[in-house]
């Protein structure tokens, strides 16, 4: 079965409109919300990034059902991972054990801001393995002292532990990640629906390995709007950073570089990567691929703040009632 959840984009959203719009999601029907953590928006005209660990607390107090993630924290630069799993262990109990923890080895754009630079790719990974491997430590409850290649923890222990066990879910870029994080997480998270890098997690944590099964997460980018040119037009001024990829996002520093890497990006493009405008079958359609290749969780990221309400009231629960048709 194939669940659906809505984005808690903290890049054009404020505080108070991300719990309304969480507890929104939840009234139409979505299994679960994810919110995203970020210092700063990719473009200024997205205009907001609230903490997002303050948020994720009080939708767990607006909200009773609906499963939340962190999509995705870093929990290596900006925050040293002790910290993570102190805060990670709250929200689980705020939310009476509906949360995951979506990590992952963070972009410049928001990391960069502590003044410690910008590792490579490989480092980055590793401070991840540890920062994981840290995290669960502090959950089993006792006593940790912790002195590794990136971390030291001294004397820490969390006095707040949650009954329910908190699930930590990693975002993977290729292979070589998923053999390097298969081991230490419980759960996949990928940008693209690349059956391939599914299937290698799932041979990664295959029962000979002893390792349980797991849920494999993305995330799509959709402009429902009943105007197709608004939805185009809004998604091209908000969300044309998306055409970037991975590999070229996660080095950017500032806004202003996203705005450079992507003024040529023309409004075409943006509507030929991202469903715009009322059509709700061609929204479903854009989201067949992720469950073609095997994913069992995909969030939905409607684009722009003003168009949230009226997706939540008139669009949502029709829109869910088609993907859960297709995706049977």
């Amino acid at each position: 079965m194939t669940h659906f959840g809505y984005t808690l984009m903290t890049e054009q959203s404020g505080p108070k409109e991300l719990v309304r719009y969480a507890a929104g999601a939840e009234a139409a029907g979505f299994d679960y919300a994810v919110s995203s953590d970020h210092y700063s928006p990719w473009l200024t005209s997205q205009g907001h990034a609230p903490y997002a660990w303050a948020v994720l607390g009080a939708v767990a107090q607006a909200t009773t059902r609906i499963e939340l993630m962190s999509y995705v924290t870093c929990p290596t630069m900006r925050y040293h991972p002790a910290v993570v799993a102190q805060k990670a262990a709250t929200v689980q109990i705020l939310s009476d054990g509906r949360f995951t923890l979506g990590v992952g080895s963070g972009e410049n754009l928001n990391e960069h801001v502590v003044g410690r630079g910008w590792p490579g790719v490989d480092a980055r990974q590793e401070m991840l393995v540890e920062a994981i491997q840290i995290i669960r430590e502090l959950h089993g409850g006792g006593l940790v002292g912790w002195q590794g290649e990136y971390f030291r923890v001294d004397s820490a222990r969390l006095w707040d532990l949650p009954e329910v066990p908190m699930p930590i879910a990693v975002a993977v870029s290729g292979e070589k990640s998923v053999d390097r994080f298969a081991p230490h997480a419980d759960h996949m998270i990928a940008v693209a629906p690349e059956k391939p890098l599914v299937d290698a997690w799932r041979h990664a944590r295959r029962p000979a390995t002893g390792l349980p099964s797991s849920r494999v997460i993305g995330q799509v980018p959709i402009s429902w709007d009943p105007d197709r040119d608004k939805a185009i037009q809004r998604a091209h001024d908000q969300f044309r950073w998306f055409a970037g990829g991975w590999q070229v996002n996660a080095d950017l520093p500032t806004p202003a570089g996203f705005a450079g890497a992507t003024q040529f990006v023309r409004l075409e493009d943006v509507a030929d990567s991202i469903a715009c405008g009322p059509d709700l079958d061609a929204i479903v359609e854009s989201v067949r691929a992720y469950w073609d290749a095997g994913f069992t969780d995909i969030a939905m990221v409607q684009i722009g703040d003003e168009t949230q309400e009226a997706f939540l009231r008139e669009a949502a629960e029709p829109l869910l009632e088609k993907l859960r048709a297709a995706a049977g």
